[in-house]
């Protein structure tokens, strides 16, 4: 039996379900075969945060729509929550726990037995300490239980034909500060908009690191090259101090997905692992 059949049995086996959606591949795949095993029976659950770009929760919703999926958005509340925003180590366990806090109750009131989300394989390999949060919670990884990785979700989207298998990866954007750096909404959207800007330049696989009145662009290491010689870097930090930073640099390292962990000592990471 392939990956793709042992996951629609395990949403088979659970009648319904209410799917923890971001609109990212992982849980739009999810979705997708929530939605294409249990019809009317799977929901697709949004978040809405000040952490969500509104671009990516308009991809979300076209998304849903076109999968076929029902679709809501809820109000979260993490930004209320000074753990959260305090920004430790830890930061990513008090946002699923804020999630899923909020999902649940959802659940039971709506008669879903599950709430399930798009952790995948690898995933469990990295430093999520939200994994943790959702687990707590009775939250399942279909995903991850069949051992699907992230080349194999972006695979697996493909033959389904979703436009969407090459999406690149998206976290919340409180994700691009250092540990320790308070979290606001005022610098989530700086760095929202710096990141918008650069996507409209045509650039797909980025991150705008958000240190202080520091922006810190990543691009992937062959793109830098190219993205000095093309950009008008002028306007480009002309429009970056416009969104409220100060000084403007790039990363001549490159974008590197879990960058900001590198900080992390061993004994956290190797503790981290769900």
């Amino acid at each position: 039996m392939n990956k793709l059949e042992e996951l629609k049995n395990i949403f088979a086996e659970m009648d319904k379900a209410i799917v923890a959606y971001s609109g990212g591949i992982d849980s739009t795949l999810a979705a997708k075969v929530a939605c294409d095993v249990l019809g009317d029976r799977a929901l697709a659950v949004t978040a809405v945060s000040p952490s969500l770009l509104p671009e990516d929760l308009e991809d979300a919703r076209i998304q849903a729509a076109t999968i076929g999926i029902r679709h809501e958005e809820v109000q979260t509340q993490e930004m209320a929550n000074p753990n959260y925003t305090s920004n430790p180590v830890n930061r990513c366990y008090f946002c699923k726990s804020e999630l899923h806090d909020t999902l649940r109750p959802l659940a039971l009131e709506r008669g879903y037995p599950y709430v399930v989300d798009g952790v995948n394989a690898d995933d469990l390999r990295d430093y999520r300490p939200g994994i943790q949060a959702a687990k707590e919670r009775g939250a399942r990884s279909p995903l991850a239980e069949v051992g699907i990785s992230k080349a194999e979700v972006r695979q697996i989207a493909k033959e389904l034909g979703l436009p969407w298998w090459d999406k690149p990866a998206q976290p919340c954007l409180s994700s691009r500060f250092p540990y320790g750096e308070e979290i606001t909404v005022a610098k989530l959207q700086r760095v929202g908009r710096g990141e918008r800007y650069l996507r409209n330049l045509g650039m797909k696989n980025l991150r705008v690191r958000s240190e202080g009145d520091t922006a810190r662009i990543e691009l992937p290491p062959e793109e830098i090259k190219d993205f000095v010689a093309a950009t008008d870097l002028p306007a480009l930090v002309a429009a970056f101090q416009d969104f409220g930073f100060i000084y403007v640099t790039l990363d001549l390292e490159g974008y590197r997905s879990g960058k900001l962990n590198q900080v992390l000592q061993p004994e956290v990471l190797a503790g981290a692992s769900i």
